[in-house]
C-alpha cells in the first residue's frame, strides 16, 4: 500500500515536499504510460556563428528548394548529424 501525499497549502510547499521525497513511495508507476508533449517548444539559446558567405548562399538555395527558412534547415542538418554521431 502506497502512502498518501499530504494536502498542500501552496505550490511552493508541494514543490519542497517532492524535492525531499521520492514519488515511488506515493505513486504506483507500474501502469504509467509515456506521453509526448508535441506542442511544447524546447528552450532555445541564441548563438553567433561565422560561416563563409558562399556556404550561407548554398544553404539559402537548398532551403528555398525545400520551402523552409534557411536557419530552420541548418537546425535540421545539425540535428541529423548530431543524431548520427551519437549513434556511432
Amino acid at each position: 500500500m502506497k502512502k498518501k501525499p499530504p494536502k498542500f497549502n501552496s505550490e511552493a510547499e508541494e514543490r519542497l515536499f517532492w524535492q525531499k521525497n521520492d514519488s515511488k513511495d506515493y505513486i504506483d508507476w507500474t501502469d504509467a504510460e509515456e506521453v509526448v508533449f508535441s506542442r511544447l517548444k524546447p528552450t532555445t539559446k541564441t548563438i553567433s556563428i561565422r560561416l563563409p558567405e558562399s556556404m550561407i548562399e548554398d544553404l539559402k538555395l537548398l532551403a528555398n528548394k525545400r520551402d523552409v527558412p534557411y536557419q530552420s534547415l541548418l537546425k535540421i542538418f545539425l540535428s541529423e548529424r548530431i543524431d548520427s554521431e551519437l549513434r556511432q
